[in-house]
């Protein structure tokens, strides 16, 4: 075996995460694969997105918190006339509303007053903790508690598809934005409501989904092939934030 075997794995992993389960669950197996339990991640998906998710390897867990503060990009698909209580296709329908035979410049011309700095109101079904609570445990319980809105930063939002009562769209975002709350507010604002059905983060700063593996593929990786995957915390964090 290698010489690359002898000393414990470190780095940043890209990871295509498949639709259906937890960042936390990746995170699992990626201790499996690597056989080693100092493994963690840098910004949850939810269950029904798909796409980047940063593994964090041995010593890498250390640039987390940097790591999270990364901008990130998403492709999406809004679906609206239809509310829920998520604000995503996994949560229960709430309203239906008629969807208005808007046209594609009215809805450009919407998603633009997104663009900059705005406040966010984090939604009721989300990992946040208040007062040392999760919110989506206490949703579940059917009770809603004030939330503290903060500010949020969009540096694009466009139409990929326009194909009523659904929408696709593209969006930059800062840390801790709710890209389902996006696709609520939209919704809102065009008078009809909607919620996100199909959600792909495509990049964490400067790392792209076009170089991540899937579960998968690193899991009938070779230890050496595996190494190589590994991209070294100091290629992507500054060491004065290390």
């Amino acid at each position: 075996m290698s010489q690359l075997t002898n000393d414990a794995p470190e780095g940043i992993l890209l990871v295509d995460k498949p639709q259906g389960i937890t960042s936390h669950d990746v995170v699992a197996k990626m201790r499996r694969v690597f056989h080693m339990k100092k493994v963690g991640h840098a910004g949850t998906l939810d269950p029904m997105a798909t796409g980047m998710l940063l593994i964090l390897i041995g010593k890498a867990t250390k640039a987390s918190q940097y790591l999270m503060s990364m901008d990130k990009e998403y492709t999406g698909r809004v679906k609206l006339g239809v509310i829920t209580d998520s604000q995503d296709a996994d949560g229960e329908i709430t309203e239906e509303r008629p969807v208005p035979e808007l046209t594609e410049v009215q809805v450009k011309a919407e998603m633009k007053t997104f663009i900059g700095d705005q406040y966010q109101t984090p939604p009721m079904f989300s990992a946040k903790k208040i007062n040392g609570q999760k919110l989506y445990k206490l949703a579940r319980q059917g009770k809603t508690v004030e939330r503290e809105p903060r500010v949020i930063h969009i540096s694009r939002f466009d139409i990929t598809q326009f194909a009523l009562p659904e929408i696709s769209f593209i969006v930059g975002t800062s840390k801790g934005a709710y890209v389902r709350t996006i696709a609520h507010d939209l919704g809102e604002r065009l008078g009809c409501g909607g919620h996100l059905n199909e959600l792909r983060r495509t990049a964490v700063g400067q790392f792209r989904i076009e170089n991540a593996s899937t579960i998968e593929e690193l899991e009938n990786m070779s230890p050496s092939t595996l190494r190589k995957q590994l991209i070294p915390v100091i290629q992507a964090v500054p060491s004065h934030a290390l």
